[in-house]
């Protein structure tokens, strides 16, 4: 028989403000399930929010109100706080996914690698080799996206794409630009930021080019993220804080260089040069910089400055509306600037807090759509000129569809075709409306070659897509990266350069007759 006059040794834990905790944590991811959001990104932050407060709230009830011993509550205590010291000591983290989820790198892998030589071999004794054409750019020849050819082969595990070469690469988001039989992007190499030519055959230095400057963010990761322009004998760099330089593309040689006034950017600056006539334009500067900058592609001489506001991350393009040539730079707001002048023509706004990357494609003589991710979506406005000479922006339709965080959107008749949240989706171009949406390709890239769109997902994948409006039509795939894959492909022919942060590769591609 008890006694009830003894002392109580022991005392029962409090289990159900745990429970009650545990509970509300599955109610607040079943109610996150099901109600209406806008963005996968958005969905997985507000997770990481109800998993850390659950870890926090659990481990207040167990040190305030859970009756355990105090060495217990301490036990778990330090258990915890030494279970995440030790994750942070063994990993760190790699960036994010395109949806914000973080990629954690074990901190005993080193992939730094040396700057190369000057130079390796001179690039007058190459000749182009045969079945390639010229990739001079961001997006292609016509910085649309779209290639006239080759005829791509269709299944590609009868015809499988032949690697050329596969190398170690420093850091950063850049593509590829290739002339000839040389192909450059920028590097990430230590403390320095590269410009480096590679043989398209080969994947051996031809040349190197280096600047003392590195950009860094714990998210976006490092290095420069704009792909090289060729025009002519020169390659213009745009790298990631700031420097524009110009090459000599024989032996990467120094011709002129410029500095970008204004903060960078939060993630860089981004925009691939863009070369017209004799000016070479790109989107500078951050919250206090200039959307638009061109230089003198002879001798780097200031032209022009144009719209004073946040520069953004979309690369500028070029466009003739009502007889003007004009550059299009999706900044704060979309902003049509005279291609000679540089004075700002018009302005359509778009709703900021998130990044505008996306490149506006012509969708007609009068008309333009824009597209951005984070729960945004897509416009089509028509570009006007009134009889006494103001120019508008008017908005013909606009839908929460097609949110496009880092692809550029293809238009092939009459539709348009683009990642959304990373599925791919596809709408109609006249009216915004959604076609279909299926393929779940991440944040990747899209090409449209001849009329097949190629898809570089964010796993590294290659994936090519007959472009249909009543449903996918994937016919091949093939795995050419094994990790994050942001950087936009490059197709020169029948040669696909693909890289991401940590390495590079070519496949010569089997094509039908």
């Amino acid at each position: 028989m008890n006694d009830p006059s003894a002392p109580n040794n022991t005392r029962t834990v409090r289990w159900w403000p745990a429970k009650l905790i545990l509970a509300g944590a599955v109610l607040a991811f079943v109610f996150l399930r099901f109600i209406p959001r806008h963005s996968q990104q958005e969905f997985n932050i507000h997770v990481a929010q109800i998993i850390f407060g659950t870890i926090v709230l659990l481990l207040f009830w167990v040190m305030l109100f859970s009756r355990m011993r105090w060495r217990v509550r301490f036990s778990v205590l330090g258990l915890t706080i030494g279970g995440f010291g030790l994750m942070g000591a063994l990993f760190r983290i790699h960036g994010v996914s395109g949806n914000l989820v973080p990629i954690l790198e074990p901190r005993w892998v080193h992939r730094e690698i040396q700057t190369p030589a000057a130079v390796v071999r001179p690039v007058a004794a190459l000749k182009a080799p045969s079945g390639s054409s010229d990739f001079p750019q961001f997006l292609g020849p016509n910085r649309n996206g779209h290639l006239a050819g080759p005829k791509l082969a269709t299944n590609w595990i009868a015809q499988p794409p032949a690697q050329l070469w596969r190398v170690p690469v420093g850091a950063g988001w850049s593509g590829f630009s290739v002339a000839g039989a040389v192909a450059i992007t920028q590097e990430q190499r230590g403390e320095d930021e590269c410009v480096i030519a590679y043989d398209l055959q080969t994947g051996k230095v031809l040349w190197s080019h280096a600047d003392k400057v590195r950009y860094f963010n714990t998210l976006a990761g490092e290095g420069p993220r704009a792909t090289p322009t060729v025009a002519g004998q020169r390659v213009f760099v745009h790298g990631a804080t700031g420097l524009l330089n110009c090459l000599n593309l024989a032996d990467g040689r120094m011709l002129w260089s410029r500095t970008n006034a204004g903060p960078n950017p939060t993630w860089g600056e981004a925009t691939s040069p863009l070369v017209q006539n004799d000016l070479v334009i790109v989107s500078a500067g951050g919250a206090q910089g200039t959307s638009l900058v061109a230089y003198r592609v002879a001798d780097g001489a200031l032209a022009w400055s144009s719209a004073a506001q946040f520069g953004g991350y979309s690369s500028p393009a070029s466009a003739t509306f009502a007889g003007t040539k004009q550059i299009l730079v999706f900044a704060e707001a979309l902003i049509g600037c005279d291609a000679v002048t540089g004075s700002m023509l018009w302005q359509f706004p778009w709703p900021g807090g998130h990044p505008h990357v996306a490149t506006p494609v012509i969708a007609s003589e009068s008309e333009v759509v824009i597209s951005s991710g984070y729960g945004t979506g897509s416009a089509r406005l028509k570009i006007e000129r009134d009889t006494n000479g103001q120019w508008s922006a008017k908005q013909v339709w606009r839908s929460n569809r097609m949110k496009a965080k880092f692809t550029d959107l293809i238009l092939y008749r009459g539709y348009i075709y683009g990642l959304d949240d990373g599925i791919m989706e596809c709408i109609d171009a006249a009216t915004g409306a959604l076609a279909w949406k299926d393929g779940r390709y991440g944040h990747g890239q899209t090409l449209l070659v001849g009329d097949l769109l190629l898809i570089m997902g964010e796993s590294g994948e290659v994936i090519l897509v007959d472009p249909q409006p009543d449903r996918l039509r994937e016919l091949t795939r093939f795995t050419a990266l094994t990790e994050k894959t942001w950087n936009p492909p490059a197709l020169a022919g029948e040669y696909l350069l693909v890289r991401n942060d940590k390495e590079a590769a070519c496949f010569r591609m089997p094509v039908s007759n």
